[in-house]
């Protein structure tokens, strides 16, 4: 199954038999809430929320809303919050994490700690998904928040995270773009290097469940008509279903370039911990932050 748009996702996760839990931490952020509260309503998530109880229950009395007592854990500190809502998956208490009015870092701390965090030993990556009205269906790309400047065994571990997530979200085979600006394998870029080295792999059955093509551009990974005209043959070539980028930089523009200038919607989420984890800027909006619920409620499930 491959997902065309949003909406697809949507219905899929309203479809489960039970909402998945979020634990929200720092969760007095008006934004993070209406957006919990939409999931709440869809019955895509049931919150408990981590964070100064005061100002949460002001924000939920102005969008005329209340949680049980029991899914509200008082504690105003912004660090001590983190810590809470990592205890609390720890506890099994919940089945994914979504930040809320705290930096990142103080977000990942508690999540990385050897003692008390949630790490599986993996590499953590940054899985985003995007809608975009000039494609034809879903696109990931991975990775423009989490690692910065990957090496070959990392891009090798964000393929297989691109891979585990798509499979929960119901692909088969993922076809997977290993950018570069160019399709040939020349030793003065070391993006196409990397990317010969990946497909490489992929044939050799040491990235396996998917097809990976690289180095490749972005008008190859995703528009037909270049593909005829420059003939590139592969399977992956006018229909990735996920692009990796070399860089956070490059990431990081492509993602906003979908959004800000071409109209797209967007979700993300933090992959390879023990659960999913929403990381969304403070200033996101009250959409991203539900399609991101969706999204992470959806891998939860798998």
């Amino acid at each position: 199954m491959v997902l065309q748009i949003f909406d697809g996702l949507i219905e899929k996760v309203k479809g489960f038999a039970r909402p998945r839990r979020v634990i929200v931490a720092a969760a007095a952020d008006e934004h993070s809430l209406e957006a919990v509260l939409r999931a709440r309503k869809d019955g895509i998530v049931e919150p408990v929320l981590v964070g100064g109880a005061a100002k949460i229950l002001e924000i939920l009395s102005t969008l005329n809303a209340q949680v049980p007592e029991n899914d509200l854990y008082d504690v105003p500190d912004a660090d001590e919050a983190a810590q809470k809502a990592v205890a609390l998956i720890r506890e099994g208490k919940g089945d994914f994490l979504m930040k809320g009015r705290l930096e990142t870092a103080q977000m990942l701390k508690p999540v990385v700690d050897k003692e008390i965090g949630i790490g599986t030993g993996r590499l953590m990556s940054h899985f985003v998904i995007f809608e975009s009205p000039y494609y034809h269906k879903l696109l990931v790309v991975t990775d423009g928040g989490m690692v910065t400047y990957p090496t070959l065994e990392q891009k090798k571990a964000i393929i297989e995270n691109t891979v585990e997530t798509l499979k929960a979200l119901g692909y088969d085979n993922p076809k997977i773009a290993v950018l570069a600006a160019v399709e040939k394998l020349n030793p003065k870029m070391p993006e196409t290097v990397d990317a010969d080295a990946l497909y490489r792999m992929n044939l050799e059955g040491g990235i396996k469940d998917c097809v990976v093509a690289g180095p490749i551009s972005l008008d190859l990974s995703l528009d037909p008509e270049a593909v005829r005209i420059k003939g590139y043959k592969s399977p992956v070539a006018g229909d990735a279903d996920a692009v990796i980028v070399p860089n956070i930089h490059v990431g990081n523009a492509l993602g906003k370039s979908i959004t800000v200038l071409g109209g797209g919607r967007m979700a993300g989420i933090i992959v390879g911990a023990r659960v999913p984890i929403i990381l969304t800027s403070r200033g996101s909006s009250s959409d991203e932050k539900y399609l991101s619920l969706t999204l992470a409620a959806a891998v939860s499930c798998s």
